[in-house]
């Protein structure tokens, strides 16, 4: 009989460093609170100082995630309208000679100032 060697993939290498990271926190969290009780402070608010720091864990994790979320969305939108909002290929940008003179044209229509006082 021939024992067949089980290959864990990514998923499930992140799913236990996931529980070890959590049984770690949870670990610590018990021995905080049990500090905090040696210390003179009672076990109901030991328990409400613990919740009170989950929850600021949780409402400063959902304020970074949205300001990331906020950023990564104006970066989306500004690449879409950099791309969509080009010049035409048609419409190039040179330096000639035209109607109003030696100067930058597009399209042929001279769009820097140019000297006002030059003969056409």
């Amino acid at each position: 009989m021939t024992t067949q060697s089980h290959t864990f993939g990514w998923t499930y290498r992140l799913g236990r460093g996931a529980s070890h990271a959590w049984r770690s926190y949870a670990r610590k969290e018990h021995g905080a609170a049990i500090w905090l009780v040696e210390h003179g402070i009672p076990a109901g608010g030991t328990r409400a100082v613990v919740w009170m720091l989950r929850l600021l864990t949780v409402g400063g994790i959902a304020y970074l995630s949205f300001w990331l979320a906020l950023l990564l969305g104006c970066l989306v939108a500004f690449a879409w309208t950099a791309s969509v909002g080009g010049f035409d290929s048609d419409e190039r940008t040179e330096w000639r000679t035209g109607v109003d003179g030696f100067g930058l044209y597009r399209g042929g229509i001279r769009i820097d100032i140019g000297d006002p006082y030059e003969e056409n």
